[in-house]
């Protein structure tokens, strides 16, 4: 006879194993890699950014450009500074004002760095200057308007 204790009993890790789900009409079906998994967004909104991220970005310079792409559903666009040099991220919470904006509308922003590495930059504070011409313009209620 052995003189060490018997382990002690394992949880259940299964929940119909505990009484959690009613087994009795339910399919077996493979675990979707996605259930479960929600990844929030990195990139950080006007809701998500630090108060001095804030403070910072906005005591930065005023620069111009044009908007290169932007997709309301997505939520998300890029700038095309008028300087030159590479896009800039343009995050839906960032735009000022009542219009949506559209490939080449003139803007202004200022910048902000992405964490966590704070190597790529978003555009904050965006104004839309000069809307493109011939191009139909949406309003963030719903309205269309012809430019």
């Amino acid at each position: 006879m052995s003189s060490e204790p018997p382990p002690p009993p394992q949880p259940p890790t299964h929940q119909a194993s505990i009484g959690l789900l009613d087994t009795s009409g339910a399919r077996d079906r493979s675990p979707s890699p996605l259930r479960g998994n929600v990844v929030p967004s990195p990139l950080p909104t006007r809701r998500t950014r630090t108060f001095s991220a804030t403070v910072r970005a906005s005591q930065g310079p005023v620069y111009k450009g044009v908007c290169k792409c932007f997709c309301r559903s997505k939520g998300h666009g890029f700038i095309t500074p008028a300087d030159g040099g590479p896009d800039i991220f343009l995050h839906i919470s960032d735009v000022e004002g009542e219009y949506v904006p559209v490939e080449g509308d003139e803007v202004t922003y200022k910048m902000c760095s992405i964490p966590p590495k704070n190597e790529k930059l978003q555009a904050v504070e965006v104004v839309i200057t000069h809307l493109a011409p011939g191009t139909k313009h949406e309003t963030w209620s719903g309205h269309v308007v012809s430019s």
